[in-house]
């Protein structure tokens, strides 16, 4: 069996995206797999009592200015998002939908959103501009109405949300090698490590 990487994860997370830009090159350096887990961030907070860290102004501050660090070491894209934090409910029934009915639309449509969210930041909570950005990338706005509609879709997502939950989950990214947990962008060296291990 290959090398596995779970990576649980939601669109609206910075943090999750600048792991999304590093991971399929950690993966295939290390001869693993990437299990694309999307899960509600939002719903797992309301789990267990917690708060994105940007409620705390000195801590949003902070992280967002470690992000910009991270972000030109990876040399990537990452640009605030005025509308942040953006209610990301239908984005992840999207991205499960993709992954349950059209996987191979999914990682498209998973980096169309991402990138729509953080290299050229627009509001994806807005219903129109969010079917102005697919149709744009060639998707059919409507056909996705109907699957985030889907409710075999909006169940799946509750369950992943309850699956990352109880396995300890508590923010986004997190990642598993096997039973190892790895949350934040920045522990990404220490996922490498236990691929590096496992082989």
């Amino acid at each position: 069996m290959a090398k596995q990487i779970e990576f649980f994860f939601d669109v609206g997370s910075p943090t999750a995206y600048l792991a999304y830009t590093q991971l399929p090159r950690i993966a295939a350096e290390c001869g693993a797999q990437i299990v694309w887990r999307p899960m509600l961030l939002g719903g797992v907070f309301k789990a267990i009592g917690s708060a994105s860290p940007v409620t705390i102004p000195a801590k949003g501050r902070w992280m967002f200015g470690d992000m910009a660090r991270w972000a030109k070491r990876y040399g990537v894209t990452l640009a605030k998002n005025p509308d942040f934090p953006i209610n990301t409910l239908t984005l992840m029934r999207g991205a499960v939908g993709y992954q349950m009915r059209h996987p191979e639309l999914f990682l498209r449509y998973v980096d169309i959103i991402y990138r729509a969210m953080f290299e050229s930041p627009c509001n994806l909570g807005d219903p129109a501009v969010l079917a102005d950005t697919l149709k744009k990338a060639g998707f059919d706005p409507a056909a996705f109405t109907a699957l985030v509609g889907d409710p075999e879709v909006k169940a799946k997502l509750i369950a992943n949300t309850e699956e990352a939950v109880a396995r300890g989950v508590f923010g986004a990214p997190t990642m598993f090698v096997g039973e190892q947990m790895f949350w934040g962008q920045d522990r990404l060296d220490f996922v490498r490590e236990a691929l590096l291990q496992g082989s």
